[in-house]
């Protein structure tokens, strides 16, 4: 579990502003947790399916929802979709100051406007009373790829940090005219050093909530590793107050991993499994990469927030995992099943994966320290034991660890 004493960086201050859903209210900037947000990849205009995979994003984490209002169609399915949804909605308009007017129209609880796209001060800012009017955020969304031209020019024809900084603060005083302050900013690129320095640099000069991400990531587990690098380092600055993986994938991955991201950065509640297992070793007694799979397959749809760990052997395993609260170590053709670091149980190697099932239905029921009442009084003899013959088997370093200790050394001394 999570150690409370270590924390990353404190949260950079920022105005709050809130999406003004009927039954669930997301804020976004000031105390709010940092959320998550993912894009429908359906045809707005798609009722049913756009809700479906709306509900499924939800499920997997999503607290936001984007979807795209491109052309009156999609405006007259978010008019449909936005009674119906179970979080906010926000519109993503791209060259046409009227779809946004469409979506606000539509009752859409927040705007996603790219200042590349739409020129005309007069068109932003009418974009912007609207919105004030109605009590409507708007995200000025600048992306790396669509710069206003005059600042391509201004930054010798390259998209730096400053060119995207800029872009962003072009917008917001637009909004600044008009009195509208509801606003939150992100400066995404597909290049993660670009993007990261970007919001390093806007940062400074704003305290409007920043939304994060590295545009176009690609697919996993490139593109999850990419936005994850990008995301990360800067929520560990303190930077960041919403988020979204922007992967060539199924949107209900994006969610998972910005759950994921946020659970292990210890920025939000655990509200699922967190998994964890050993890369193995030449200790292993199991192929634990199947073994975790098949833990992850039947433990991720129970939904309690539990961190289980799957570990290849009992001479290291349960001392390594000692704070998850279940793990699962292999050892003799058994599984020895630990709580807390305890063991409670020794179990057929076949049966591991049913009984992890079983104790994390029991943890959720009674509570680590209720689960572990119903310890078997002999487990932890006959799991000392097989550890034990395993040392005698296989010696203190099948691994060579010690070897290549010695390697190092002989090495350093010779240079």
């Amino acid at each position: 579990m999570d150690d409370g004493s270590i924390s990353i960086a404190t949260r950079r201050p920022t105005r709050k502003i809130t999406l003004a859903h009927r039954s669930n209210p997301v804020s976004v900037g000031g105390d709010a947790p940092v959320s998550i947000q993912s894009m429908t990849t359906t045809k707005t205009a798609d009722v049913e399916g756009t809700l479906q995979q709306i509900y499924s994003l939800f499920g997997a984490g999503a607290d936001i929802v984007r979807c795209t209002c491109n052309d009156a169609s999609a405006a007259e399915g978010l008019a449909r979709i936005i009674p119906r949804s179970p979080v906010p909605v926000i519109a993503d308009v791209h060259n046409n100051y009227r779809m946004a007017l469409a979506a606000l129209d539509a009752g859409v609880h927040g705007l996603r406007l790219n200042p590349g796209n739409i020129r005309r001060p007069e068109h932003i800012k009418l974009i912007a009373s609207e919105a004030k009017d109605r009590g409507v955020p708007i995200r000025i969304g600048v992306n790396g790829g669509s710069l206003d031209e005059r600042l391509y020019v201004k930054y010798g024809g390259r998209v730096t940090p400053e060119a995207m900084v800029e872009s962003a603060q072009m917008e917001l005083a637009y909004f600044e005219e008009v009195g509208f302050d509801q606003v939150k900013i992100s400066v995404k690129a597909s290049s993660v050093p670009l993007m990261v320095e970007a919001y390093r640099q806007l940062s400074e000069v704003t305290d409007h909530p920043l939304h994060l991400g590295v545009t176009e990531a690609g697919p996993p587990p490139a593109g999850t590793v990419k936005a994850t690098a990008g995301i990360a380092a800067l929520l560990a600055e303190g930077i960041g107050d919403t988020i979204r993986y922007s992967l060539t994938a199924d949107p209900v991955e994006e969610a998972k991993a910005g759950r994921v991201l946020l659970e292990a950065m210890g920025l939000r509640e655990r509200k699922g499994l967190d998994l964890i297992a050993c890369p193995s070793c030449g200790r292993a007694e199991v192929d634990v990469i199947q073994v975790a799979s098949d833990a992850q397959a039947a433990l991720e749809d129970m939904e309690i927030p539990i961190q289980v760990a799957v570990m290849g052997c009992v001479v290291n395993g349960p001392g390594e995992a000692r704070d998850a609260d279940l793990g699962i170590a292999a050892g003799r053709q058994k599984g020895h099943l630990f709580v807390k670091g305890q063991v409670v149980a020794v179990v057929a190697e076949k049966d591991m994966v049913k009984e992890l099932v079983r104790w994390a239905d029991m943890i959720a029921e009674e509570g680590v320290d209720g689960a572990l009442t119903h310890a078997d009084a002999g487990a932890a003899a006959v799991a000392e034991a097989d550890r034990a013959e395993l040392l005698d088997v296989q010696g203190e370093d099948v691994n060579r660890s010690e070897q290549r200790v010695d390697l190092i050394r002989k090495h350093l001394a010779e240079h």
